[in-house]
């Protein structure tokens, strides 16, 4: 027997690899099995069996198998294919992602030093003009080992090899492979049980009370056992009898009781809570059900644009499907944004689908994933709530999909390989499953609007809020002339002061946003001008007042605050723009006695906190939430009528296509937070430009005039939906390197001629992040000519092909980007 191999490498083609008679049984389709490839042992992932092969010589075996069941069936590597086809990646990383992290076996080189032989070379290369054999060992000299990536990172450069391959001739170095195992592994615990029947032990039970008291105890604890084999927990059952470890053996070795392991879930416990109300559906909500549920039942796909203003129950709408698919024997995706999201729509799925849900998030520890993926494939969980990594969760017979508030940029993934959109992945995985997609917002993404005016999706709209409730009243706020007429106290204007305190004698909720963290965004020097940023970024260094630091969040480096301006010795240091820290500062100032939380990635970074700042605000325990644009997404609280904005530019002025759209979407979502109940909602935004077309439509509620104004724009500029963008990066620590491999790409992109549109190389905006300069190319691409993206792709593809045979700059890095949501 034979299988083809895939390894999330940036390889193409699958490898083959026999078949050993002992594993006959257990290599099959969609596991993974551990193998040597090159120096190095590595997972990968199992996608053809045969039991023949064209190829002559000797052929690697299998080393081992990782999973008893399959992780992906014919249908899931479909959906990989196209992932890995449209994003540019291979087959084995985009097969990466269906796996938790930390869950494969691979081999790590690690080097091994003489000490004392590599500080007699360094001696002599010295003497020489100083190269890459002189920084290595200059970096070893006085270590006893380390591993090749740390090296790599420590000299900055990846080619280093020969040198050590050189080094290791000489016997200065060792290079061993050592198999790590992997990170997480399925949790056991000891658990105890009787061996004999209950009948014989109360017949042993007199001739052990005179010798060993505890062991009776420790058996009548196991008589009464309630479990439903009748074991226990070990280290429960002895602290509950105050008994040891030497009793148990004891009655292990007199064959009364076994000992063993039994395997544990790690379960990931949510702290918000919310109580089960069973709510009646509208009839535009019933009309909308009745409608899905047919292709639920029929196991048909079609994309469903879900348009329903902030409030109106588009979440009930997805639990009642839910309900639906479950019934026909189905699973059910749902996808949130952000983890801030995660707590109400999670415990809402929770109180009605009970044990059958699981969640999939970055907050859960590597065990917690690990056992919610393994709950899956085994079946017990038919319902995942999660954020965009959820999209691979490997559920078998999806019956729906839901991505909720599909506007959000942080579907896309801009870290790792592939950068998907989870949002059209989401669809293309609807349509090789055959179930219905709900793509739902109150402020929908100009691309996913577009589609439904072209037919690819169908339009569905909740126009009005449940529960009677109205939409709330807006007001701007110009601070400029605010200012003016002395009506400002510092960041908030009086009026919104004065709104707050009415608020709060009513003993209502008041949500603030500042979608900037921090205390000041910008450290200065008032006599030079010259502003503190960030030594390995180009970014200014926020000032945190908590710990009296600057800090970059792009790095996270932290410095201390200069007691003087580092350029020209001036003690004069002032402090420019407002974070939610100083939001939070100044708050406490004008309203002293009242509870009030932040709720910023700096406030929520242990786990389970967010969930507590929330109960605690649903309880009254909290009166003022202030937040970044986590506080605008989500929160469904009805005692809420006040939400203010401080500033409404924080992301308008920003040099990107999508700054128009986000602010929009920012304002509009922030905004529904206020009077979702019978107590009306009034939202006051601080701006220094009312008259903005963009802040006019938030005004009026009017999604269709921004809509209609944007879509010209967008057809003006060439961006989407009418063009498909592709963002080339190249990074590198010398800036050279980076022009000079930008420039190396572009001229084979040049080379070729086709109906694209092919800027040239500039330095990204936000030019160097964490020491790396990156240099970019933006590629255009008319739906018109090249509606599939083919084009696109295929000129990429070869482009990279030919960049990598020709170019002295092939080993800088290169990150292609498809369908980029930002071209900062």
């Amino acid at each position: 027997m034979y299988a083809k191999i895939v390894f999330p490498l940036p390889f193409r083609n699958s490898f083959t690899y026999s078949v050993p008679d002992e594993m006959n049984k257990s290599v099959k389709f969609g596991v993974r099995v551990v193998c040597s490839f090159g120096r190095r042992i590595l997972t990968g992932y199992v996608v053809e069996i045969s039991d023949r092969t064209d190829l002559k010589g000797k052929i690697k075996s299998i080393l081992d198998v990782l999973d008893e069941e399959p992780i992906f069936n014919r249908t899931d590597l479909e959906f990989y294919h196209w992932i890995s086809e449209y994003y540019i990646c291979s087959l084995g990383e985009a097969l990466k992602n269906s796996v938790p992290y930390g869950s494969e076996v691979e081999s790590k080189r690690k080097i091994f030093i003489d000490k004392e032989l590599c500080s007699e070379l360094l001696i002599q290369e010295r003497k020489k003009k100083p190269g890459l054999k002189f920084h290595v060992l200059e970096a070893i000299a006085n270590k006893d080992f380390t591993t090749i990536s740390s090296l790599q990172k420590q000299v900055k450069k990846k080619q280093i090899y020969s040198v050590l391959r050189s080094l290791e001739k000489t016997g200065a170095v060792t290079i061993i492979n050592q198999i790590e195992d992997p990170k997480v592994k399925t949790k056991t615990q000891k658990h105890v049980k009787l061996k004999l029947s209950k009948d014989k032990i109360y017949e042993i039970l007199p001739s052990l009370e005179s010798n060993s008291p505890k062991q009776v105890v420790l058996l009548l604890e196991l008589l009464q056992s309630k479990s439903e084999n009748g074991d226990e927990l070990a280290a429960e059952l002895l602290k509950k009898t105050d008994s040891n470890q030497s009793s148990l053996n004891s009655l292990e070795k007199k064959g009364i009781v076994e000992i063993f392991d039994k395997a544990v879930e790690r379960k990931f416990h949510q702290t918000y809570v919310e109580e089960f109300k069973n709510l009646i559906l509208t009839d535009e909500q019933q009309n909308i059900v009745k409608q899905i549920s047919e292709q639920i039942l029929e196991e048909k796909f079609n994309a469903y644009l879900l348009h329903g203003v902030t409030g109106s129950g588009k979440t009930q709408v997805y639990i009642e499907l839910a309900k639906k698919a479950i019934e026909s024997g189905k699973s059910v995706l749902i996808l949130v944004p952000e983890i801030s999201l995660t707590p109400q729509i999670t415990s809402r799925f929770y109180n009605v689908f009970k044990d059958i849900v699981t969640v999939i998030h970055s907050r859960m520890s590597l065990g917690e994933r690990y056992d919610s993926w393994k709950g899956i494939i085994q079946g017990k969980y038919k319902v995942v709530v999660g954020a965009r990594s959820a999209l691979f969760a490997p559920l078998k017979n999806i019956g729906l999909i839901v991505v909720d508030e599909e506007h959000d940029s942080s579907y896309k993934q801009f870290e790792n390989i592939p950068r998907y959109h989870a949002r059209d992945s989401a669809v293309i995985r609807a349509k090789f499953s055959e179930c219905p997609v709900i793509l739902g917002s109150a402020t929908p993404s100009i691309e996913s609007k577009y589609n439904t005016e072209i037919g690819k999706f169908t339009l569905l709209e909740l126009p009005n809020r449940i529960d009677g409730a109205k939409l709330p009243e807006i007001k701007l706020v110009d601070i400029i002339s605010e200012r003016k007429q002395k009506r400002m106290a510092n960041i908030f204007s009086i009026v919104l002061i004065k709104e707050i305190a009415d608020s709060l004698s009513r003993n209502e909720g008041v949500i603030l946003l500042q979608n900037r963290r921090g205390y000041a965004t910008q450290v200065y020097c008032d006599d030079c001008g010259e502003i503190v940023t960030c030594g390995d970024c180009s970014v200014p260094l926020v000032f945190h007042m908590n710990n009296n630091t600057m800090k970059c969040h792009y790095c996270s480096s932290v410095q201390p605050v200069p007691k003087a301006c580092p350029t020209c010795g001036s003690l004069n240091i002032k402090f420019f723009g407002t974070g939610t820290q100083r939001v939070e500062d100044e708050l406490e100032y004008h309203f002293p006695n009242v509870v009030m939380e932040r709720i910023d990635s700096d406030s929520i970074n242990k786990r389970g906190k967010l969930g507590l700042i929330l109960n605690r605000f649903k309880k009254g325990e909290t009166h003022i939430l202030v937040g970044t644009q986590m506080v605008s997404k989500g929160l469904d609280f009805s005692h809420v009528t006040l939400v203010g904005v401080i500033s409404a530019e924080t992301t308008l002025w920003l040099p990107d296509f999508r700054a128009d759209e986000r602010t929009f979407q920012l304002l509009t979502q922030v905004a529904g937070r206020a009077g979702r109940s019978a107590k009306p909602g009034k939202v006051i935004i601080q701006t220094q430009n009312r008259k903005h077309f963009i802040l006019q439509m938030v005004l009026l509620n009017n999604y269709s005039g921004f809509y209609e104004k944007e879509i010209k724009l967008r057809k003006n500029g060439g961006y989407p939906p009418f063009t498909r963008l592709c963002l080339i990066e190249f990074k590198d620590m010398e800036e050279k390197n980076a022009v000079g491999a930008a420039k190396d790409f572009h001229s084979e992109l040049t080379r070729r001629k086709s109906t694209l549109q092919v800027m040239p190389p500039t330095a990204a905006v936000i030019e160097r992040v964490k020491k790396f300069y990156r240099y970019q190319i933006l590629i255009k691409s008319s739906r018109e000519t090249d509606p599939s993206g083919k084009i696109l792709r295929s000129t990429v593809e070869e482009a990279q092909i030919q960049f990598n045979k020709r170019s002295r700059f092939r080993n800088i890095r290169c990150i292609i980007d498809i369908d980029p949501q930002s071209v900062l």
